[in-house]
């Protein structure tokens, strides 16, 4: 996905919304998803997101999505963002995002249509690999919450 910054995304200092980056990167994994899957998906979560580089007004950003891996009913969708001065050319990794998003049936409720990841190369057997590790500390950190609010 690529968009121009235009005034109406950035914050008083010029510099894009976060709120808004965050907006894309939902949409780029969405479309992902549903690419995958082709059936109705919702976000689950979203990994902690860093900005380690800012998006100005005028430049160009650029979204990369990919599913990393899935689990029947979710899949993991990686989302990098690169800014691109709109002048210069020049391209920057502004962040980038893990997403679970889960398979919906008709009923609303998730549904085990998503099918498995082809891993053909290293990389894909790489990024599945690390999906795996993520998708365990997102249970864990699931798991605890469910613990705290049952204790309060």
């Amino acid at each position: 996905m690529t968009e121009l910054i235009i005034p109406e995304d950035t914050n008083i200092y010029g510099n894009v919304f976060g709120g808004r980056v965050m907006e894309l990167i939902d949409k780029a994994a969405a479309i992902a998803s549903l690419r995958h899957c082709r059936t109705g998906i919702v976000t689950a979560s979203l990994d902690s997101l860093d900005f380690i580089h800012p998006i100005k007004l005028g430049n160009i950003i650029s979204l990369f999505a990919q599913v990393n891996q899935a689990w029947g009913t979710s899949m993991e969708v990686g989302v990098k963002v690169f800014s691109e001065d709109s002048l210069t050319g020049e391209k920057v990794h502004t962040c980038t995002a893990y997403l679970t998003t889960v398979a919906l049936g008709a009923d609303g409720r998730p549904s085990r249509v998503v099918p498995p990841i082809l891993c053909r190369t290293d990389e894909d057997r790489r990024r599945a690999g690390n999906a795996e590790e993520r998708r365990v500390r997102r249970l864990e950190r699931v798991a605890a919450r469910r613990r705290r609010a049952a204790q309060a």
